[in-house]
């Protein structure tokens, strides 16, 4: 209590330091999406009520921190994740989750298909409620909702978010409940698409990353693969590089992904536990005006539904299954190079 005693002292309303604000956009493919605006001290970013709870900006201290596709900012639309509308209508944003029937490349097994990087991407919230106040002390902000998959006579899964900031931290908490409401053993395929972009993604950035194997998707990854870390010049029409990584963790299976700019001595880091999310995926794109680092833990591979049948991850009815994150922004060389020590630390056990 007494350090928000003294911290009221020196403001007239807490919202000019740390506010959530309902917004709606207003114009381009975004016109009329809903969503919200949060403000933590220098930490902002936003989150679109109407697409998955996902986070499709962040930024420090003014700095922007995240990745935004050609196409700018995109409301849902019931077209965006079919076909080849797929890498049409993909925004990036900070975050965009994949899933839940399928993840990464589209495909069909039967009548079924099964779009690029899964439906839930596009699903509106429900049951959406944003709060902020104070708790022992700590002034707390949370956005939180439910989106719905399902179909007739077909699967029925429900994620519930919860997104949360405390002001005076450097860190966003997010928190997901996936639940098979069918009653029947479902699949259940989940990809949490982080994507870094300019400034704090420029020439020289590094991926910090506990890796004990990297794998090369293909031909186009395997090309300068041992600049797999390494963030190059953007180079003209150049392939997008995909690596597979195995990654070690602590006895609890925590664990994270990092990159981190010296230049500007910042960074971004996730922490979350290999339980639920065994796999890791990167996606590094130098091509000039796609310039992006992907960061994406996965209970699935790369390559889809499709290629995915024998280690296809399933749920059971009314089975629950909750997944962390931590995004966290790194400042300063001594939080830079703790990021580095630890990924070495996590390696040795």
């Amino acid at each position: 209590m007494k350090e928000q005693y003294e911290f009221l002292k020196k403001v007239g309303n807490i919202q000019q330091t740390a506010a959530v604000r309902k917004i709606e956009f207003q114009e381009g493919r975004a016109r009329g999406m809903q969503g919200y605006d949060i403000k933590n001290g220098p930490l902002r970013f936003q989150v679109m009520g109407d697409k998955c709870l996902d986070i499709s900006e962040l930024s420090y201290k003014g700095m922007n921190l995240s990745f935004l596709a050609k196409q700018g900012l995109i409301g849902r639309m019931d077209y965006d994740t079919h076909g080849e509308e797929g890498t049409s209508n993909i925004m990036g944003g900070l975050l965009f989750t994949c899933g839940l029937e399928n993840t990464c490349l589209a495909c069909r097994e039967g009548e079924a298909y099964y779009p690029m990087h899964g439906r839930v991407r596009s699903a509106p919230g429900e049951q959406l409620c944003a709060s902020a106040g104070w708790e022992e002390g700590k002034y707390r902000i949370a956005v939180s909702g439910q989106m719905r998959e399902g179909k007739l006579f077909g699967n029925h899964m429900c994620l519930s978010r919860r997104i949360e900031t405390v002001y005076g931290e450097r860190k966003i908490l997010l928190t997901d409940e996936i639940e098979n409401l069918a009653y029947r053993e479902e699949p259940m395929m989940v990809l949490y698409h982080f994507n870094m972009g300019y400034p704090l993604l420029d020439e020289g950035a590094r991926v910090i990353l506990p890796t004990k194997k990297v794998i090369p998707r293909d031909e186009a990854a395997m090309k300068n693969r041992e600049l797999w870390d390494q963030m190059e010049a953007p180079a003209d029409n150049e392939p997008e590089r995909v690596y597979l990584h195995e990654l070690a963790g602590d006895r609890e299976g925590n664990t994270f992904a990092c990159l981190i700019n010296e230049r500007l001595q910042l960074g971004l880091r996730i922490r979350f536990s290999k339980k639920y999310l065994p796999h890791f995926v990167q996606w590094k794109s130098l091509a000039s005006g796609d310039y992006v680092m992907g960061l994406e833990p996965t209970n699935s591979g790369v390559y889809g539904r499709s290629r995915e049948e024998e280690n296809l991850h399933t749920m059971q009815p009314f089975e629950k299954e909750k997944i962390q994150f931590s995004i966290e922004i790194l400042e300063g060389e001594e939080e830079l190079k703790a990021a580095s020590d630890e990924a070495q630390l996590l390696l040795q056990r």
